[in-house]
């Protein structure tokens, strides 16, 4: 006797939350996500569909595999995740929940999803994060990013939560967190629209702030390139 999972038509497509770390690729040309567990080796754009991690030809979710998408249905669920050590630079998405899908108690494991929002987090110094910077690992042509204040960027390679947006495409909103001095709960929020389009007084701050520090750092190497070594001249 075959036993078959109930089956649902629901009105709506599900939503539900997840995790993962933003990808920036080699040639600065597409933003993406990749997973913080099973799948993490497979970058995945805002619209995209699941294959088997372990190589096998059946359809995601299969009943006997662990493949697809896997999402909770909590939000609350999904952020306690980033309180541990390895994903504190990883970001919240709320996705939604489209193809074939297998419901769990806590979430979903699913064919196909749309990341429709992603929420940056605070800086590891605890500022507001104003860019998504180069982590010091990534994947193959993909640099994992983490959030970044404008403080700490220097000169890593990285992108405005904006530009992050624009790069992904297809409707991406990005959020990031405001500090605690800007009142709780308080968020900027950024589109996927061209440069300087749709841009609020948050995101506009963001970008300036970030343009002010990689100029800080480089007026510092500058003067310390002026600077005179010992016993000799000023270096031009």
């Amino acid at each position: 006797m075959r036993l078959r999972l109930p089956e649902e038509r629901p009105t709506e497509p599900p939503t539900g939350y997840k995790i993962a770390h933003p990808v920036l690729s080699q040639d600065g040309a597409r933003a993406a996500f990749t997973g913080v567990s099973l799948g993490g080796a497979l970058p995945y754009g805002v619209v995209a569909d699941a294959a088997c991690a372990y190589g096998l030809r059946h359809r995601p979710p299969h009943r006997r595999c662990d493949c697809g998408f896997h999402c909770v249905h909590e939000r609350t669920a999904a952020e306690a995740l980033l309180c541990t050590a390895e994903h504190r630079a990883a970001v919240l998405l709320q996705v939604t929940v489209l193809g074939a899908y297998i419901r769990f108690e806590r979430g979903f494991r699913y064919a196909r999803q749309r990341v429709r929002t992603a929420t940056v987090g605070a800086c590891a110094c605890g500022r507001p994060a104003a860019a998504l910077a180069d982590s010091g690992w990534g994947l193959p042509g993909w640099r994992a990013l983490r959030p970044s204040c404008a403080g700490c960027v220097r000169a890593r390679p990285s992108v405005s939560p904006t530009a992050f947006a624009r790069l992904a495409g297809d409707g991406l909103r990005v959020v990031a967190l405001a500090g605690a001095s800007d009142g709780p709960g308080a968020s900027g929020a950024t589109g996927a629209g061209g440069a300087g389009e749709a841009l609020g007084v948050p995101e506009l701050v963001a970008e300036a702030a970030l343009l002010q520090a990689r100029l800080d750092w480089f007026q510092t190497r500058l003067a310390r390139l002026g600077e005179p070594g010992p016993g000799g001249p000023a270096r031009g």
